[in-house]
């Protein structure tokens, strides 16, 4: 697995497939296996010729776990991809996130158009704007001694999924303390690239898809059909949306 440094942050990545390059950043309490290799993105995107890059975020995976929530902005997240994107000498790149990758996707965007040709936003809508949960409840099950000790149902959700996971929970404490900026309307409308917005049918976490995408001047919706947070990211009309996006965007 190959990895570079950030500073002094450590960051794994893979490189896999030729053409085109888009880049994939994960979600909350993940890892790029767990959002894009497993559910089959990156033989998805592979397989119509193009080139994925997919990182493990700071406190993820195999990347360096740090436990100051400042070390989690969406902002200093967003460089992490920034300086992978620099490291791999990549020009532009398309960009993808997922719920907290659509986040950190979001603000690379904001502060480095020009590295951003088109913006998948997956599994995070009107809730980049809105804001989503109750961070401390999900921080404070992370930090319970187990997942028995967990009575409030949102927070055993997370805890279960991060054992599942193997994540390091303190670091994630300190992440989903840290990471849960917001974007305003007038920075969201600063976006003029081509954004693509896809949200479960049956999310409750993610907010509306249509309602972000009316702030974007050049963003579009998708709906995943029949489908909650969890379950949408390896949906197969996500995959199929991503890659008519991806085909017809400039």
């Amino acid at each position: 697995m190959p990895k570079f440094n950030h500073g002094e942050v450590e960051i794994a990545y893979l490189d896999e497939g030729e053409g085109e390059p888009i880049v994939q950043v994960h979600g909350f309490a993940s890892t790029k296996e767990t959002n894009w290799v497993n559910p089959g993105w990156v033989t998805t995107l592979t397989g119509a010729g193009r080139r994925v890059i997919a990182l493990d975020n700071r406190g993820h995976g195999a990347s360096s776990k740090l436990t100051d929530p400042a070390a989690y902005h969406g902002a200093i997240m967003a460089e992490d991809v920034r300086a992978l994107i620099d490291h791999l000498d990549i020009a532009r790149a398309d960009l993808m996130g997922y719920s907290m990758g659509a986040r950190i996707a979001a603000f690379l965007t904001l502060n480095h158009p020009e590295y951003v040709r088109s913006l998948v936003l997956g599994g995070l809508g009107l809730g980049l704007v809105e804001g989503v949960g109750q961070p401390e409840r999900i921080a404070k099950a992370l930090e319970a001694p187990s997942l028995a000790a967990v009575s409030d149902p949102v927070g055993r959700l997370f805890r279960s999924f991060a054992e599942q996971t193997k994540s390091d929970l303190r670091a994630l404490a300190a992440c989903i303390r840290g990471s849960r900026q917001t974007l305003n309307r007038e920075q969201i409308a600063v976006i003029k690239l081509p954004v693509l917005v896809a949200v479960g049918t049956e999310d409750k976490v993610a907010g509306s898809a249509q309602a972000l995408a009316a702030l974007i001047p050049s963003a579009r919706a998708l709906d995943i059909p029949g489908r909650d947070h969890m379950l949408a990211v390896g949906d197969k009309v996500f995959k199929a949306g991503v890659i008519d996006f991806l085909n017809q965007r400039a």
